[in-house]
């Protein structure tokens, strides 16, 4: 099947591609398993899971992942755009997840994480790592270039941000608490401030992405190429 010339490994395939997706998706499976297995009180209110931003992007990691397996196995071409499609949305989301958890970790974990909550490391990268690092896997070896510009990332991650604060909200005033302690603590205005810094940094993350793309895939050279006068026989 063509591929971009920028790809890097060629995808949909049933080689490399399939393996990358294949550990993705067992990845993203075991945290969803260690859900199921150690359940948090947390978790039982309206909402579930998913009052959490990080099983939120858990589930849309998994989704651009089936797409991706889905087209390996069958070489879909439709089935590869929808992956890619899914992935400008999940890849800078879980980059922010991982920056922002980690970043509030480091000044204090009792803000994300609950004192009487237990989280072991393993569980912990599989959560708020390891989505990130295999979604920018697949999107620096096994895609084509995005073509989204810095206004169109803007208005994603404005609208997902958003929605995300009137879900939080909505299952606050069903199940009286936060899904993060630090919620709770945060003025109405500073919780604007707290979700419009994050729409600038998923937004930045998208334009990281890019760069780091550009850069690894060499569209540089290609710019050049394409700069160069074509010699005449």
């Amino acid at each position: 099947m063509t591929r971009h010339p920028l790809q890097r490994l060629s995808s949909p395939s049933r080689s490399v591609s399939a393996g990358i997706h294949v550990l993705g998706l067992l990845s993203f499976s075991a945290s969803f398993g260690y859900l199921q297995k150690y359940p948090n009180p947390l978790h039982q209110g309206v909402g579930g899971d998913f009052q959490f931003l990080t099983i939120i992007g858990l589930a849309l990691s998994s989704a651009t992942f089936v797409s991706g397996i889905l087209a390996d196995i069958t070489l879909n071409r439709g089935l590869f755009e929808i992956k890619n499609i899914l992935s400008v949305c999940s890849a800078p989301l879980e980059v922010l997840i991982s920056v922002l958890y980690w970043g509030i970790c480091a000044i204090d974990r009792k803000l994300v994480v609950p004192p009487d909550v237990s989280l072991p490391l393993l569980p912990d990268i599989g959560f708020h790592a390891m989505p990130a690092i295999m979604l920018a896997l697949d999107l620096m070896l096994l895609s084509p270039p995005w073509t989204i510009r810095g206004y169109g990332a803007m208005a994603i991650s404005l609208t997902v941000a958003f929605l995300y604060w009137g879900w939080v909200e909505y299952c606050f005033s069903h199940n009286g608490w936060y899904p993060y302690p630090l919620l709770a603590i945060l003025s109405t205005w500073q919780r604007v401030f707290l979700f419009s810094f994050s729409a600038v940094l998923m937004t930045g993350s998208t334009m990281i992405l890019k760069f780091a793309y550009g850069s690894i895939n060499g569209i540089g050279e290609l710019k050049k190429e394409a700069l160069r006068p074509v010699k005449m026989e």
